[in-house]
């Protein structure tokens, strides 16, 4: 059974900072590129972040860059995304996703609320 599991979210001032974690399990364990997605009420679900295998390479999308930092340990087959100054425009569900092989996995999502 492979499973994706969010841990994290709950309510936020805008400005602190809020860490979210991704636990894989089962036949995830430590794959490669593992991503973090975001859904706004009422929006498309948008990519936040993504790190490869190593932690050597990292993408930000442009809006949270310099606020946001997606990091994982791999003795903990987890990944984070740590949110410093979250703005209340970044309200949402936030989901981990990776895939492996012809196969997509996603979180069940953990809610971030960020309120002004």
């Amino acid at each position: 059974h492979a499973q994706l599991a969010e841990f994290g979210g709950g309510l936020v001032q805008a400005g602190e900072s809020l860490r979210l974690s991704c636990v894989a399990s089962g036949r995830i364990v430590n794959p490669d590129w593992m991503h973090w997605y975001r859904q706004a009420p009422g929006k498309q679900r948008e990519w936040v972040a993504g790190i490869n295998r190593d932690g050597s390479d990292a993408n930000i999308f442009d809006n949270v860059r310099g606020r946001f930092t997606i990091s994982r340990d791999n003795a903990k087959n987890t990944v984070y995304l740590q949110m410093n100054s979250p703005k209340p425009e970044g309200t949402g569900v936030y989901y981990c996703f990776t895939k492996r092989g012809v196969f997509d996995y996603w979180g069940q999502g953990t809610q971030v609320t960020v309120s002004s």
